[in-house]
């Protein structure tokens, strides 16, 4: 029987072509907003730099304006990038947004760049080496929404322990969770190859902590879902075009799909984007359901984490919408 406790939702708040960035966070807060209603638990938004097709780079900000927007969902980092940054101005920045929206913040931490080694030098400059410390960051982090650290206080942050998640794609995140006793997120939705290894792991080297007395793992995955098998492949084939244009080093905005793949791609590129966006639940509400309650029996995921960076706004509230009622479904059945 799966072990899901909970399900949310991950958004990059895409940004499409002949569209704005202003666009884009509005449809964030509107996706929200819908999320909210259908029984998403939470709401997350991830850090990207010098990406013209993603508007979430001010990433408390973004999530600020979503919180205004919504009353009771939770809403969350996922994440912050905490080598690109001062431990202490994290904590201050998601202290704020605890503040303002008390019990409604979550932070995950990561510890990849979040963009390109040019951009990462501009972000960075000479501490290039920052995701060598990440470790210690996060311990960091966690004493500033304690009581400070080194006798300084984050204000606001000091006292309001915002629960930390961390989040990875390798074992190296895994190792780091089970260790410090925090909940953890696997980005199987582009990057899968360790997820059954990684969850594993994570549970058998898990230590209480403050924060959580026993392993809480989540596992995110793509949803094309619609009213048809079609409809739901031609979602997913539009984000497959965009991400073979990201390894290309072309990132930008969304583009208009294609109805054939092989127009724009080579053959070795469509494999190469079918193999990382493997774990994803596509077509119809049968098709899409089969898919996750096979996701769920295989890695006993804690909490599902549902992402579409599809162009069609409108398509991906549809999607999230059936994954929910699937979920709800999944919930029931415990």
């Amino acid at each position: 029987m799966p072990s899901l406790k909970a399900f949310s939702l991950l958004d990059l708040a895409p940004i499409v072509e002949g569209g704005t960035a202003r666009d884009a966070l509005f449809n964030a807060r509107d996706l929200a907003q819908h999320a909210e209603r259908m029984g998403y638990n939470r709401y997350w938004m991830a850090e990207h730099h010098n990406s013209t097709g993603i508007a979430s780079a001010a990433t408390s900000v973004a999530l600020g304006f979503v919180a205004e927007g919504t009353h009771t969902i939770r809403i969350g980092a996922a994440g912050v990038m905490l080598p690109n940054h001062s431990p202490l101005i994290i904590a201050e920045h998601y202290g704020t947004l605890e503040s303002l929206y008390p019990g409604r913040i979550d932070l995950g931490l990561g510890r990849a760049p979040g963009t390109d080694g040019k951009t990462a030098y501009a972000i960075r400059r000479e501490n290039l080496r920052a995701d060598d410390s990440f470790p210690q960051d996060v311990q960091i982090l966690q004493q500033y929404f304690d009581e400070g650290y080194n006798n300084v206080k984050a204000v606001p942050g000091h006292g309001l322990k915002v629960p930390l998640w961390i989040l990875g794609s390798s074992l190296f995140g895994a190792q780091l969770a089970a260790a410090l006793g925090l909940p953890y997120l696997f980005a199987s939705h582009f990057a899968p190859d360790a997820l059954d290894q990684a969850l594993a792991v994570y549970r058998e080297e898990f230590k209480p902590s403050e924060q959580l007395s026993e392993p809480y793992c989540g596992a995110a995955i793509n949803i094309f879902a619609a009213n048809s098998d079609e409809e739901g492949i031609a979602l997913k084939r539009g984000v497959m075009q965009g991400f073979i244009y990201l390894r290309r080093g072309q990132p930008g905005p969304l583009k208009p799909p294609v109805d054939d793949l092989a127009d724009i791609a080579s053959p070795e590129e469509i494999a190469m984007s079918e193999n990382v966006m493997r774990e994803s639940a596509v077509g119809s509400p049968t098709s899409a359901k089969d898919f996750i309650e096979k996701f769920l029996e295989r890695t006993q995921a804690d909490e599902l984490v549902l992402t579409c960076h599809a162009r069609d706004h409108e398509a991906r509230i549809k999607s999230f919408g059936i994954g929910a009622e699937i979920l709800k479904g999944c919930l029931l059945k415990k």
